[in-house]
């Protein structure tokens, strides 16, 4: 019984280092939660200048508002909506560069290895061609496909990019496409839906994450 117990934890240990080689598992669940927390402050601060100027154009969908809005105040719409979507990203990709390289060096490992490599090509692929495609919706006037489209490539992205990481990274993706394709038939929701998107879901799904791996391993490690 000894041998055959040995057996198998050496068995398990070379299953672990094989997936530490192949696999980017330091990825933290608190830097989805951080992400989610900036994407709606994005969001709130969207919907508290909507609100705050008088609606005097009657009722439209909030990007013609924001389009409306905007050239009233002298400023370029797509302008607007392109540094607070990078503004939004740079901070959500600070905090999550943080909380990673923190569980990293709990774990022992380093960020930048050739698993986090394989993980952000996965990644940038399809993201950068959603950004560019994003970028034609805005050139050709189609704010209102916008978030959809946003929400779906970045889903798309999360999928291409689970199987280099944590499996749950895969159904956050799922959940963000679902949300996509829902926004591509319901125009006028696109900032409920980045908020429900980009902050909700990432918040329940980095918290679920930090509970079930980033926990566990400090409380394991204490």
């Amino acid at each position: 019984m000894s041998d055959t117990k040995q057996h198998l934890e050496h068995l398990a240990e070379m299953r672990a280092l094989m997936e530490r080689s192949t696999r980017f598992l330091s990825l933290s669940g608190l830097s989805g939660a951080w992400a989610g927390t900036c994407a709606l402050a994005g969001v709130g601060f969207v919907k508290y200048w909507l609100a705050g100027i008088p609606d005097v154009y009657g009722k439209y969908f909030w990007y013609d508002r924001a389009i409306r809005i905007a050239v009233e105040m002298g400023l370029n719409y797509k302008s607007v909506i392109v540094l607070l979507a990078v503004l939004v990203l740079v901070t959500a990709l600070a905090g999550g560069w943080f909380f990673t390289a923190r569980k990293a060096r709990r774990r022992g490992e380093r960020v930048w290895d050739a698993s986090s490599k394989r993980l952000l090509k996965a990644l940038l692929i399809p993201l950068l061609t959603g950004g560019v495609f994003c970028m034609a919706l805005l050139h050709w006037n189609l704010p209102a496909l916008l978030a959809p489209a946003t929400l779906i490539f970045y889903g798309l992205a999360l999928v291409n990019g689970a199987k280099y990481t944590l499996r749950d990274v895969e159904y956050l993706g799922l959940s963000e496409i679902a949300l996509g394709l829902f926004g591509l038939f319901s125009p006028g929701f696109g900032l409920e839906l980045w908020g429900l998107g980009f902050g909700v879901l990432h918040i329940f799904y980095g918290l679920m994450m930090h509970i079930k791996y980033d926990s566990r391993q400090h409380t394991g490690a204490g």
